[in-house]
């Protein structure tokens, strides 16, 4: 990684708490860190996301099918600013990488996406997508005909409204 994606990491992620989860490519044998604030919310993901500059993008594909249309799709992202590629006015783009990915706390295979709406100097480049709270990944979600989960609900509440969002 540059020296200036760690350092925006490490600042970044020092100022919240949460947790390092690592998720896992079985047949690439290779760990994809994902950092959350809300490890509760792990059995909710129900697909992963890479930012279209993230480094093992091109060697999920390679060989692939898919790999012309999600090399096409990553040189159109990154040719967008991130002032465009972060605004809640358009439709959030994406593309199915054809890899899977396990969720290690209850070794679901969840479909690896490539979209827009993730940022590499963002975290680390990646995210477990819970649809069922939060509300990105949810438009996402429905965009693309994703499953949407829900796994938790405030202690105050009777009735299942999706999604439910965390604003705190």
């Amino acid at each position: 990684w540059p020296e200036r994606v760690l350092t925006m990491q490490r600042n970044w992620i020092g100022r919240s708490y949460g947790a390092e989860v690592n998720f896992y490519i079985e047949d690439l044998a290779v760990n994809i860190p994902v950092f959350t604030t809300r490890p509760d919310t792990l059995f909710g993901a129900t697909f992963f996301v890479l930012a279209p500059e993230h480094p093992l993008v091109n060697e999920l594909v390679k060989g692939k099918p898919q790999e012309q249309l999600v090399t096409d799709y990553v040189d159109s992202a990154v040719a967008q600013t991130v002032v465009e590629r972060m605004s809640t006015e358009r439709k959030k783009t994406g593309i199915d990488t054809g890899r899977t990915i396990t969720n290690p706390v209850n070794g679901d295979q969840l479909p690896i996406w490539v979209s827009d709406y993730v940022l590499m100097d963002y975290g680390t480049g990646a995210i477990m997508a819970v649809p069922g709270h939060d509300e990105r990944d949810f438009e996402f979600a429905e965009q693309y005909g994703l499953e949407i989960r829900e796994v938790v609900r405030p202690v105050d509440s009777t009735e299942v409204v999706l999604p439910y969002i965390d604003k705190s």
